[in-house]
C-alpha cells in the first residue's frame, strides 16, 4: 500500500512539474510575442548595412541562408537605403519582413 502511495506522490510530482515548465514556456512565449507586436524589439536592433551573416542570423526568422542572402544583396547592390529594401530579397515577403522589421534599422541606432 505504501509502495502505491508513493507512486502516486511521484506521479503527481512530475505532473506538477511538467505543468509548471509548460506554463513557463507558454509566459515566455507570450511576452517575446507582445514585445514583437508592439514593434519593441526584444534585443538591440542589428544594422542591416554592417552586420555578419552571423550576426544576422540572431534576428528571429533569419536562418543562415537568408543572411546570406541579404549580405549577398547588400555586397552586389550597395546599401540599403531603408530597411524596406529587404522586401527586395529572394524570401523575404510582406509577412516575413513585418516579423523581423521590429529587430533592423540602416546605420547607428539612435
Amino acid at each position: 500500500m505504501q509502495k502505491i502511495d508513493s507512486r502516486r506522490s511521484f506521479i503527481a510530482a512530475a505532473c506538477m512539474a511538467l505543468a509548471l515548465s509548460a506554463l513557463c514556456a507558454m509566459t515566455a512565449a507570450s511576452a517575446f510575442a507582445a514585445g514583437a507586436q508592439s514593434g519593441q524589439p526584444a534585443a538591440a536592433q542589428i544594422d542591416i548595412n554592417s552586420a555578419s551573416a552571423e550576426q544576422l542570423t540572431a534576428i528571429p526568422g533569419i536562418g543562415q541562408v537568408m543572411a546570406q542572402r541579404i549580405v549577398q544583396f547588400r555586397e552586389e547592390q550597395g546599401p540599403f537605403k531603408r530597411v524596406e529594401d529587404l522586401l527586395k530579397i529572394k524570401g523575404i515577403g510582406e509577412k516575413s519582413f513585418q516579423r523581423i522589421r521590429p529587430y533592423v534599422r540602416i546605420g547607428k541606432s539612435e
